[in-house]
């Protein structure tokens, strides 16, 4: 367990319904943003709420969340730390698998039950209390800067555009994540990897409505079929991608890579646990680690037509939509990747239907960091103070989408180290996080910045 007043502070940012993809969910994120600027000005942190002065090279149809942006002042020669989070989180559906109401924090076996309470509220502020803590002991006391956002779940868009213009703002020694995993049993990890996120929405018009399957069957074509033939056009048989032009560029990792990351690959077996079938998605003939650290990947995360209520509504569906979304790796850019896949949509629209392709977000693409890096050995010592088996090496098959974008501007040298587990179920009903891990955040927290002060 953690103290009371830490558990209260961590129970209020919980709360708030800050779903940054739904722009009715605005003033919650407002409201969540306004609390933590509150929360580090007792630190004494000046920050400021940030909006892009065009919201339309956002490409968003309304103004997004707030950027909050903080900084305290440190000792002259003493280094400058940046550390990004994100306070927006997935949206609760379906909101009927939830144990617990989805806002609200509920404990049960040492874990904390509620959406954001991993990813990443828990994890971004376990690292705030530990740099509290830090702070109020410290005889060297970096200059500490810090970016949470609210649109990270939905890619980004405000924070990857105001970037550019916040050089002199963002600059920094060393940029400090907490968004990502620790391996099995929580022994550490350093992310030495991640890959790049796109994602848009395909739709489908046939007929001008639904139409009776009896006396319009054999003649009008369908809008559900047609989507499932589209989107299954995506991949062979072997699995592999069959877009044209989509792997164009990529750089394959290099040998000692490939045998770290082998290292502290999850078995199949642990992996068949974990998510209730066989792993085997992605290319036959390749691991389990080369599919989900090193290749790109493209995923229907949803298709939408028709009827799918209780009993039968026979009809011929006039429209069809699908939500696509594409993992991209080094030497890919996501303009380029979503330029083969967008020809290959066109190429293989189905007879009879009308294809639009609509909420394209560019994302970012993937990075990986030189493994001979000195903050990395740095951070190594630290984390095997820490746990005596040591940390390992995880090129991430998930994605930080504005962390390139940072990383450019602030001319950074990232270190990303989380502490999630696949128990805690993020972007599922009954996400949790365990106080065990809570802390284990917060003493890296204490630990690295102590370290990184001198």
């Amino acid at each position: 367990m953690i103290e009371e007043n830490v558990q209260n502070e961590y129970f209020e940012l919980l709360k708030f319904e800050s779903v940054g993809g739904d722009p009715s969910k605005f003033r919650e994120c407002v409201e969540c943003a306004s609390y933590l600027r509150r929360w580090l000005g007792k630190l004494g942190f000046e920050g400021e709420m940030l909006y892009p002065e065009n919201g339309a090279a956002t490409g968003a149809a309304s103004m997004p969340p707030p950027v909050l942006f903080a900084e305290r002042k440190g000792d002259e020669g003493a280094p400058t730390i940046l550390f990004y989070g994100h306070y927006d989180v997935q949206p609760a559906d379906p909101v009927s698998e939830w144990q617990t109401p989805p806002f609200e924090p509920t404990v049960r076996d040492g874990r904390v039950f509620c959406r954001g309470s991993q990813d990443d509220k828990g994890q971004f502020f376990a690292f705030l209390c530990g740099m509290r803590d830090y702070l109020a002991s410290a005889t060297v006391k970096p200059t500490i800067k810090v970016v949470l956002e609210g649109q990270e779940e939905s890619g980004s868009a405000a924070l990857s555009a105001m970037a550019p213009s916040m050089r002199r703002k963002l600059a920094a020694d060393v940029l400090l994540v907490c968004d990502t995993g620790a391996a099995a049993d929580l022994r550490p990890a350093i992310i030495a990897g991640l890959r790049g996120v796109s994602h848009f929405t395909v739709r489908l018009r046939g007929v001008n409505r639904d139409l009776h399957s009896g006396e319009y069957g054999g003649i009008a074509p369908n809008a559900a079929q047609a989507m499932a033939e589209l989107v299954s056009s995506l991949h062979l048989r072997d699995g592999s991608i069959a877009v044209s032009g989509f792997r164009d560029g990529i750089l394959p990792p290099e040998y000692d890579e490939l045998r770290a990351a082998e290292l502290s690959a999850p078995s199949k077996e642990a992996l068949e646990a974990d998510m209730g079938c066989e792993p085997v998605g992605g290319q036959l003939g390749k691991s389990i680690v080369q599919r989900n650290s090193f290749e790109p990947t493209i995923e229907v995360n949803g298709i939408h037509s028709g009827y799918g209520g209780p009993g039968a509504k026979t009809v011929i569906p006039c429209e069809a939509i699908a939500k696509i979304s594409m993992r991209l790796v080094p030497g890919q850019t996501p303009r380029a990747a979503f330029e083969a896949v967008r020809n290959h949509l066109e190429a293989n629209v189905p007879r009879g239907m009308k294809m639009s392709i609509e909420d394209y977000n560019p994302g970012a693409g993937g990075f990986r960091l030189p493994l001979a890096s000195p903050l990395f050995r740095l951070a190594e010592h630290v984390l095997s103070e820490m746990d005596g088996r040591g940390p390992v090496f995880i090129w991430d098959g998930a994605s930080i989408p504005v962390v390139s974008a940072l990383r450019e501007a602030s001319g950074a040298a990232p270190l990303i180290v989380g502490w999630g587990q696949s128990e805690d179920r993020i972007h599922s009903p009954n996400e949790s996080y365990s106080f065990a891990q809570f802390e284990k955040a917060r003493d890296w927290a204490r630990r690295i910045l102590s370290a990184l002060a001198g």
